[in-house]
């Protein structure tokens, strides 16, 4: 498939006569304006071709997905503004993830990690829009609030868990589809939790919005499973956030950068 097959695809599962649509074929690029409200959103179709290679039509119909939910969330917006909502998300990002929005409003941050940042959003139902500094006088909230509120909230959402046991090392998978998979990594008592079950070293992973995984690594395979779970999960994740996975000790996130076998000398040197 060519880019120009796919903004015809995207057509087809859009309705067309709502929005105007602006195919940059140099670039590559995909620009939707919403004929109402005048605002529009950019497409980056190589990312999206790359995806359909390895998912095909569903690749396709998650981006269509993702397109009518964000133009849904900005009618919500230009309905109702923002004054009184509560319902305060973090999400959980690529350090390399846009800093400021379309409009070149800045979003409220935290730094996480080397390979992570937090962001905040704003539940509307069966999408979310990031916050940034222009809604905070609407939402009569300050930064602060903002992030208190999200830091409670991640700590209601469900925690259940599907497990998996590969060569004695134990996975567990975080996958609810709520769109604050990912975000669960900052449920601190829920890590902490996790950690009394871990006999092994404890190894966490947000490979894309829609997961959480962790790892109970028993022995130098279970490092090379979480790597390659991790990268398969961030090839074909609606969001991608990052391939590399954390050890998580003493209540804080340490990037894997050292091979299996020193991880484990310093185990057995701890005992």
């Amino acid at each position: 498939m060519e880019a120009k097959d796919l903004v015809e695809e995207l057509k087809n599962r859009l309705p067309k006569e709502n929005f105007d649509w602006q195919f940059d074929r140099k670039a590559d690029k995909l620009r939707i304006v919403h004929h109402t409200l005048h605002k529009g959103i950019d497409i980056s179709l190589p990312e999206i071709l790359s995806k359909y290679e390895q998912k095909k039509e569903r690749a396709i119909d998650e981006v269509a997905y993702t397109i009518l939910e964000t133009f849904s969330a900005m009618e919500q917006e230009h309905a109702k503004g923002f004054a009184g909502e509560n319902n305060i998300f973090p999400v959980i990002r690529s350090t390399s993830f846009p800093t400021e929005s379309s409009a070149g409003e800045t979003f409220l941050t935290k730094d996480h990690t080397a390979e992570t940042r937090i962001f905040y959003a704003l539940d509307l139902g069966n999408t979310y829009r990031l916050i940034d500094h222009g809604m905070l006088s609407d939402m009569q909230m300050s930064e602060q609030e903002i992030q208190e509120v999200a830091m409670f909230k991640v700590k209601t959402l469900p925690t259940a868990y599907k497990q998996d046991i590969v060569s004695d090392n134990i996975f567990y998978f975080i996958n609810n589809n709520d769109g604050y998979d990912a975000s669960r990594i900052l449920n601190q008592p829920f890590l902490k939790e996790m950690e009394q079950k871990i006999e092994g070293h404890m190894v966490v992973s947000v490979p894309h919005q829609d997961v959480l995984i962790i790892g109970d690594i028993r022995n130098d395979t279970g490092y090379d499973v979480i790597a390659q779970i991790a990268m398969q999960f961030f090839t074909t994740g609606a969001v991608p956030v990052t391939s590399l996975s954390f050890i998580y000790e003493d209540g804080k996130l340490e990037p894997i950068f050292i091979m299996a076998k020193n991880r484990l000398a310093r185990r057995e040197k701890k005992k």
